[in-house]
C-alpha cells in the first residue's frame, strides 16, 4: 500500500469526515468519483500546501509522492463556500495561495493550518467568518422530505450548494454503496437486486464509471487484500 491513513466521522453539520495519513511511496491509484468537496493540507519538504478539491464526477487517477503527511477535510453535502462554488471546480484541484509558513489566504484573510485534532475548530472559524455556509434544503432533499418550494427552486439551490444535481449524487452514491456491499462479501447478483440495477451489465457500467473498477475487480481486490 502506498498510503496509510485513518479516518473519523465528525459531529459538525458542515463536515462529513476527517482523514489523516502519510504516503509510503510514489503511486498512481484509481480514485472513485466523489460527491463532496474537500480541503486537503499536504505537508512535505518542510512546507505545507492547501488544495481545494471539487467534486469528481467520474473515477480517475490520483497521484501520491512518498514522504507526505496529508489531512483531508471532507465537507458535508450542503456545506459550501459562496465565493468558491463547488460547481465551478468540478473535477479539478485548485492550489490556494500561501500567506506564510503557517497560514494560507482564503477570501482575503490569512488562516492558520489545522491538524486532524482541531479540524472542526478550523471549520467553526470559517463559519463564524462567513466563509462557509450551509443550505439545510440539501439534507431535506437527501432525506426525501417534501418541499413547499417549486421544483425549479429546489434544483437551483441543490446545485448551488453541491455543484451537482440530485440525480448525479444518487447515482454516484449508489455505485459506492454497491462497491461496499461487494467488498463485504455480497454476490454480484445480490448487489444488482439490492441496489436496484436492471441487470449485471448495468451494475458493471455504473461501477466502471464511478468507482473505476468492474464488480469482479472489486471482489478480487477485497479478497486479495
Amino acid at each position: 500500500m502506498s498510503i496509510t491513513y485513518e479516518e473519523r466521522s465528525s459531529d459538525s453539520p458542515y463536515v462529513e469526515m476527517v482523514m489523516h495519513g502519510r504516503t509510503l511511496g510514489n503511486d498512481s491509484p484509481v480514485r472513485p468519483a466523489e460527491c463532496r468537496w474537500h480541503m486537503v493540507f499536504v505537508r512535505e519538504g518542510g512546507g505545507t500546501r492547501v488544495v481545494f478539491v471539487g467534486p469528481f464526477t467520474t473515477a480517475g487517477i490520483t497521484r501520491y509522492r512518498e514522504g507526505a503527511e496529508i489531512l483531508w477535510v471532507k465537507f458535508a453535502l450542503g456545506a459550501f463556500m459562496p465565493h468558491l462554488p463547488a460547481g465551478r471546480f468540478l473535477d479539478t484541484e485548485t492550489l490556494l495561495p500561501g500567506a506564510s509558513g503557517r497560514s494560507f489566504w482564503l477570501k482575503g484573510s490569512a488562516w492558520g493550518f489545522p491538524d486532524h485534532e482541531n479540524a472542526e475548530t478550523f471549520v467553526e472559524r470559517l463559519v463564524r467568518g462567513g466563509v462557509l455556509v450551509r443550505d439545510p434544503l440539501v439534507e431535506d432533499v437527501l432525506r426525501g422530505r417534501p418541499q413547499e418550494l417549486s421544483p425549479r427552486t429546489v434544483r437551483h439551490r441543490f446545485l448551488r450548494a453541491t455543484g451537482l444535481t440530485w440525480g448525479s449524487v444518487r447515482q454516484i452514491e449508489r455505485a459506492q454503496r454497491s462497491a461496499a456491499l461487494l467488498r463485504q462479501g455480497g454476490s454480484i447478483q445480490d448487489v444488482v437486486f439490492e441496489a436496484g440495477y436492471f441487470d449485471q451489465p448495468h451494475l458493471t457500467r455504473s461501477l466502471k464509471r464511478w468507482v473505476g473498477h468492474t464488480p469482479a475487480q472489486v471482489v478480487r481486490s477485497s479478497t486479495s487484500g
